[in-house]
């Protein structure tokens, strides 16, 4: 009797673990990228989310059906075009296996378009719940390789899949060497997110084609002083390390009131403000002390600019993508 009951101890478990891979649902942290001289290379997860849930279809007149909800829900593709089905395929299409009907379910929670890293959780949430259904086949190194393909370079996806703050630099073989960069728990990082969108595309038109020595030299040591910065929680470090002359200096002038909110976060004890991504979301650093009067600040000078605006303080989100 008893190798019978090992049989079926044994059927009982694949039954069960077959109803679990037919569902999944993955929560991913949106993303702050950049961190003024940090361009397309240094990036941290914040604790706001998307979730998307994904459900096998045994029988279906389509390849997707998609529901989103949350703010924004009705400007979101929800046919196969969408971000998220996009990189489900691209798991199965990585692994040699067709690609199942799917019904996804999408709750949103990061602003779409606000240089808060939506893409990247489109992308992360989309490989992580095809890899979950095919039975958790791919690495997470695998999983990132596919995801920097998709987005184009590391600094969003890299922390909303392995959360906390990240640097990334290319091997020699062109695969990554990801280096996670200690965030003191005294900084906080204050997003203020305005009404209105700021593209990646017009963001990325503005950028000059080559940059002198000097700015070169120049983003190299500021980036090594942001490091320490980050680490030591020191803030007179970090007002100088959040300069920048890549990117910061010509997008500037894309975000309507930028230089109102500039100063204004500095004058309420910021230890400097950047633009999140490529924009239009602000991103201040500051003491905890300090964190509600430059949350109130920031908030004052876009309303009197005529622009309405959320603005919070955050956290670094350490987990990353995880599997509901």
């Amino acid at each position: 009797m008893a190798p019978r009951l090992i049989l079926y101890i044994c059927w009982v478990d694949i039954v069960n673990t077959a109803a679990s891979l037919s569902s999944t649902t993955v929560v991913v942290p949106g993303t702050t990228a950049n961190l003024g001289p940090g361009f397309d290379c240094l990036g941290a997860a914040l604790t706001v989310h998307n979730q998307f849930g994904f459900r096998l279809q045994e029988t279906s007149d389509s390849a997707v059906t998609i529901t989103v909800s949350g703010t924004e829900a009705d400007r979101v593709n929800v046919d196969a075009n969408n971000l998220v089905y996009q990189a489900f395929v691209k798991v199965f299409q990585f692994l040699g296996h067709a690609v199942p009907p799917v019904a996804i379910d999408i709750e949103l929670g990061v602003p779409l378009a606000r240089g808060l890293g939506s893409s990247a959780t489109a992308i992360v949430g989309g490989l992580m719940g095809a890899n979950s259904l095919a039975g958790e086949p791919l690495s997470e190194a695998q999983l990132m390789e596919l995801a920097i393909a998709m987005e184009g370079h590391p600094d969003n996806v890299v922390p909303a899949l392995i959360g906390g703050c990240r640097l990334a630099a290319s091997r020699t073989d062109d695969s990554w060497e990801i280096c996670e960069i200690d965030w003191h728990s005294d900084i906080v990082p204050v997003v203020a997110i305005p009404n209105f969108e700021l593209s990646t595309e017009e963001a990325r038109r503005v950028l000059p084609s080559s940059y002198s020595r000097a700015d070169a030299v120049f983003n190299v040591a500021h980036l090594g002083l942001l490091v320490r910065g980050l680490e030591s929680g020191r803030g007179d470090w970090l007002a100088t390390a959040l300069q920048d002359r890549i990117h910061q200096p010509y997008r500037q002038a894309l975000i309507r009131g930028f230089n109102a909110v500039y100063q204004s976060a500095l004058d309420s004890g910021a230890y400097g403000l950047v633009i999140s991504g490529a924009g239009p979301t602000l991103l201040a650093l500051t003491s905890a002390e300090a964190a509600p009067t430059v949350e109130q600040a920031i908030q004052t000078a876009w309303a009197e600019q005529g622009i309405e605006a959320e603005v919070r303080s955050l956290a670094v989100d350490q987990q990353g993508a995880r599997l509901v």
